[in-house]
């Protein structure tokens, strides 16, 4: 009897819902959907008063929340909870199937009853948001299923906040410490981790390049261009502005004289640079004698000076590339009208922090293992500033998925799959033939910094641009 109630229980544990279950299950996740789509319809204004914000900004900020919901507490290297993963799934669908009614006009031909040929309109999803949005997907299920590849290994583990081997990070000690085996990672682990550090890599760079595009295409508010000052000396300050216009210009000596030890400093420096180069381009295209915009300065050299200043912001991006937003990107963000890119920038962006996230926690363990079998390493003086010459452009967002697609190995693999895969296949470096451009990307995405950012480690880059300013 105890055995058949055993049996008993173990089937009731396993038993697939009933419809009654399904039933209550589906209209509670409807009157969950009624409830946000209500709040989005009043722009977060629940009171009903008029006083709510676009339609595209309560679009931008409930992306927002739900990722700062979500992946907030993923700190490591470890499959996402059942239900977690599930809600994410469900509400991160609910808000992109807005972007099926965003549609554009093309022409199309049909045929009359009568065997005539007529041109007429019709209605499709708009191009950016046709390519983009699948996209964006896939690299959503690729950053998901790399944390799941971590579920069964145990070659390394975290020390816990109370343990004396916990070496914390003044900085950053809410993340956890990896521990490794006392000589190290076994070379197939590292070699794996190496491996899911490539494709995230590649994640991150298509997330970055997809946002960038995006915000691009916005249009600068007016109160933004209000807020600028005359001329791009004031903007940048004296010293800086020596070092761009000098005849001999160096961006990585002008950067190795600038403090970036502080995720302030280097917002302040990203908003001076970026509020320059508006300043500089107005007066490249302002009509002489018809605005304040215009100079004495030639437009040959404001061009010049102009290109020295993205050159800089390039390298900036480059090396911080979880760095918070800047005050054009936030302006541009909080009074964009457009709902098909606001879900754009904002999912695109939530994309670009989880990769880096994801990114940042390898790398500390492969840190961690080359302390392990290197002590010396982790005395050595971190790299600062990656070098100017030779950096491509920002990376473009149709390249940088066609290269994602281009990648003819399985992008998720377990480590006992990898294993496998390796000794049947060769080494690590002849798993993909990468390209000088992404060669370059990858060796600056490997440079060890002083300091790391990331929307999910720091819940104020997270919150949405009007609670922010």
């Amino acid at each position: 009897m105890m055995v058949q109630a055993s049996e008993d229980n173990k089937g009731s544990k396993s038993r697939s819902p009933t419809n009654e279950e399904t039933i209550e299950h589906l209209i509670k996740s409807m009157e969950l959907m009624k409830e946000k789509f209500s709040k989005l319809l009043l722009g977060e204004d629940m009171s009903g008063g008029g006083k709510g914000v676009s339609s595209a900004l309560a679009l931008s900020n409930a992306i927002t929340n739900l990722a700062a919901s979500v992946f907030g507490e993923q700190r490591r290297l470890e499959p996402m909870a059942a239900d977690t993963k599930a809600r994410w799934r469900k509400e991160i669908d609910w808000l992109l199937s807005v972007t099926d009614q965003v549609v554009e006009m093309v022409p199309s031909r049909q045929i009359g009853k009568d065997g005539t040929n007529m041109e007429i309109m019709t209605t499709r999803k708009r191009k950016d948001l046709l390519v983009n949005i699948p996209a964006l997907r896939k690299l959503d299920a690729m950053l998901i299923d790399c944390l799941d590849n971590f579920k069964d290994q145990n070659e390394f583990t975290y020390v816990s906040k109370d343990s004396d081997d916990s070496k914390r990070k003044v900085d950053k000690w809410w993340i956890p410490t990896p521990k490794v085996p006392p000589n190290g990672l076994p070379d197939v682990t590292r070699k794996w981790l190496l491996y899911q550090k490539d494709s995230v890599n590649q994640a991150l760079k298509a997330a970055m390049a997809i946002n960038a595009q995006v915000i691009s295409e916005m249009e600068i508010p007016e109160n933004y261009l209000d807020s600028l000052p005359k001329n791009g000396r004031s903007s940048l300050g004296e010293s800086i502005y020596k070092s761009i216009t000098v005849d001999s210009f160096d961006p990585d000596n002008l950067l190795s004289t600038m403090d970036l030890s502080a995720d302030h400093k280097i917002l302040d420096l990203k908003n001076r640079i970026e509020a320059s180069i508006i300043i500089w381009k107005r007066k490249m295209n302002a009509k002489e004698g018809k605005s304040g915009w215009g100079s004495a300065v030639s437009l040959e050299k404001r061009e010049l000076f102009e290109e020295r200043a993205e050159t800089i912001l390039l390298i900036i991006k480059h090396r911080f590339p979880g760095v918070a937003q800047s005050a054009l990107e936030v302006s541009k963000i909080q009074y964009n009208k457009d709902v098909g890119q606001s879900i754009l920038e904002s999912y695109s962006r939530i994309i670009e922090s989880l990769a880096f996230t994801v990114l940042s926690r390898i790398e500390d363990v492969l840190h961690a293992d080359s302390v392990a079998r290197d002590p010396s390493v982790g005395e050595k003086k971190r790299a600062t500033i990656p070098h100017a010459k030779g950096l491509s452009k920002f990376p473009n967002a149709k390249e940088e998925l066609e290269k994602l697609n281009m990648m003819a190995t399985p992008k998720s693999m377990t480590l006992v799959e990898f294993a496998d895969w390796q000794e049947n296949k060769g080494s690590l470096g002849d798993r993909v033939d990468l390209t000088d451009e992404v060669k370059l990307m990858v060796k600056l995405a490997n440079i060890d910094t002083n300091r790391r950012f990331s929307y999910a480690e720091n819940l104020g880059v997270l919150r949405s641009p009007t609670a922010r300013h």
